[in-house]
């Protein structure tokens, strides 16, 4: 196998005329939405680190984070400070009007467990929210931007429930970082600008997000320029002096209510009941094997970790290591067992509270040897449907047509005692719904529903219901080996998330690479039948070689954001995606 070494990989990063070493991703119903915009690959390098780390998609809240963990705090303390600086200053990712997914590794009780603080329907919502008078889906943007897609927000009460029960500072104290950073101002960054400047028609459609990011004359926030949200300041401060009830009920609720309700154009049916009735849900994890180490993550409502185990668990059968990064067997297996993922991903994976799934029968030994046997005849797969996993329900259901948007942050966090966080959270796609309250932006997150119920009188499982969580392919991870976690990992990036992940760990896993070798390594996603190869790197020289074995291609703007920290005794190694603004802080 060719070393790879850094001067090599920048190159072949940069040059997309070298010899074909990498290649890249899959369509999906998605692809015509503009994805979040890429920056140009910034420097990055591993950092190392013994008694504690972060890493998040900004450098504002990985100090954040930082400065809660010298103080004596733990990871699930530098985690509500980190994620309420990052729905300051990456407001278009993630923000207290979304949702997210905890994976926690609890050192002192050795034990693993997750938090499912995803978005949920209104209990006004009907079948048909999101179609026309006719029964037809609507238009993405008719949807997206405005009130009817706004789902109850998750991440607040996430942060509450898991600091009530992991937490060691005062919960005020966690708060001070994300206060005194929205009421001094913070320096936007080249990405908050490029996508302010790219989504303008929608962000001035609302007064109050309008007069936000733009100045009087219309001009977009600059990159460099200090930006100021003293509301944001003002809700912080109330939920930090009277928890989590006062984002739930009260004045903020009632403002969330109002503005959903109210919204010009495209009124939403989001209550203060839907607000104060909603509960976070802690959770098992899902894991599967990979030769001597487990991937664990978020089961449903996640499609995560079902889907990235079956693909590693598929992979498991066939000697990558050997194989190699340059051989381009080891891509179509990543690709087709991808795709077969895909397909029951499409047809089985929901809100397992409403919908009946073969959960342990996605991951069955059998039935995963079963899968992958169809990729053991060196072709590419020409039928993909999903499969029949075992399964105690009869109930038929048909293939799903959720679009699920790229626009999400991953932050991974090591404290002193051992414990890990891998939190993945969302507002959905860019800037959500473009609804602002309180200086925070609300999600869109309904229209990970499918924008239909049945598809010719078969119900689809991911189909909108009163109080269900829409699919999520947020699929924030730990890696255990020997009951131990070794890798705490996940990304950004919509559907696609899986296959990032998937590219990571067997590069780091199998081909030797190191942490931040892995990350940058271009991205390979196969979800629907077509490679897609990430732009501007070498990836796109695969494509004759695809097209070869039957497989359509398609360059793409794959810009993963992934954050990872590997964990060993006396040593943690930490990475940060060059795709973005990510920053790797340690002690």
């Amino acid at each position: 196998m060719l070393k790879i070494t850094p001067s090599l990989l920048r190159l072949i990063t940069m040059c997309s005329c070298a010899v074909p070493i990498f290649a890249v991703s899959a369509q999906q119903l998605s692809d015509t939405i503009i994805p979040e915009t890429s920056v140009a690959q910034q420097p990055s390098q591993l950092v190392q680190g013994k008694q504690w780390m972060i890493a998040s998609a900004n450098h504002y809240a990985s100090e954040a984070g930082a400065a809660i963990l010298r103080q004596g705090g733990n990871a699930v303390d530098a985690m509500v400070a980190t994620q309420l600086v990052l729905g300051l200053v990456e407001p278009q990712s993630s923000g207290i009007g979304g949702g997210g997914f905890l994976v926690y590794w609890d050192s002192d009780n050795h034990q693993m467990t997750t938090f499912d603080g995803r978005e949920t329907a209104p209990f006004a919502v009907t079948p048909r929210l999101f179609q026309d008078k006719n029964g037809q889906p609507l238009a993405f943007y008719d949807a997206v931007v405005g009130g009817r897609s706004v789902g109850t927000p998750g991440t607040i009460k996430l942060l509450w429930n898991s600091h009530q029960q992991y937490g060691q500072l005062d919960w005020k104290k966690l708060f001070q970082p994300a206060i005194k950073l929205a009421k001094n101002g913070f320096i936007v960054s080249p990405r908050l600008a490029a996508l302010v400047a790219k989504d303008a028609t929608h962000l001035q459609r609302w007064p109050v997000t309008k007069n936000y990011f733009f100045d009087a004359q219309g001009k977009p926030i600059q990159a460099g320029q200090k930006l100021i949200n003293q509301p944001y300041a003002d809700t912080l401060r109330k939920i930090a002096d009277y928890g989590q009830k006062a984002f739930y009920q009260g004045d903020i609720a009632r403002e969330i209510v109002n503005t959903v309700q109210n919204a010009i154009g495209n009124p939403g049916v989001l209550s203060s009941i839907d607000l104060a009735s909603y509960k976070v849900k802690q959770r098992a994890p899902i894991c599967a094997p990979y030769h001597q180490y487990q991937i664990c993550g978020m089961g449903p409502p996640s499609s995560g970790a079902l889907t990235l185990g079956q693909i590693m668990a598929m992979l498991n059968h066939f000697p990558l290591a050997k194989m190699g990064a340059n051989d381009i067997a080891s891509w179509r297996l990543i690709g087709d067992a991808s795709r077969l993922a895909f397909a029951d991903r499409g047809r089985y994976m929901a809100d397992s509270d409403y919908v009946p799934m073969p959960t342990k029968g996605l991951l069955d030994p059998a039935y995963i040897h079963q899968r992958a046997q169809l990729l053991a005849t060196n072709k590419k797969l020409t039928n993909v449907e999903a499969g029949s996993p075992p399964w105690d329900h009869a109930n038929l259901q048909t293939t799903d047509e959720a679009i699920e948007l790229p626009s999400t942050t991953h932050f991974a966090i090591v404290d002193r005692q051992g414990n890990v966080v891998s939190m993945t959270s969302t507002i959905e796609n860019s800037f959500g719904s473009r609804l602002m309250v309180g200086g925070f932006l609300l999600n869109n997150e309904l229209t990970d529903f499918s924008f239909r119920s049945h598809i010719d009188g078969k119900p689809i499982a991911n189909r909108i219901e009163p109080g269900k969580r829409p699919r999520s392919s947020m699929a924030p991870t730990i890696v255990m080996h020997n009951n131990q976690p070794v890798l705490a990992i996940g990304s950004p990036g919509g559907s696609q998330i899986i296959g990032y992940i998937a590219k990571t760990l067997v590069a780091y896993l199998d081909w030797g690479m190191d942490l931040q070798q892995a990350i940058s390594l271009p991205n390979i996603n196969n979800r629907f039948g077509p490679f897609e190869l990430e732009q501007n790197t070498s990836a796109t020289a695969w494509a004759p070689k695809f097209e070869q074995l039957g497989y359509k291609t398609a360059v793409k703007d794959l810009n993963s954001g992934i954050q990872a920290i590997s964990i060993a005794p006396q040593q943690l190694i930490g990475a940060a995606d060059p795709r973005r603004e990510g920053k790797v802080i340690a002690q």
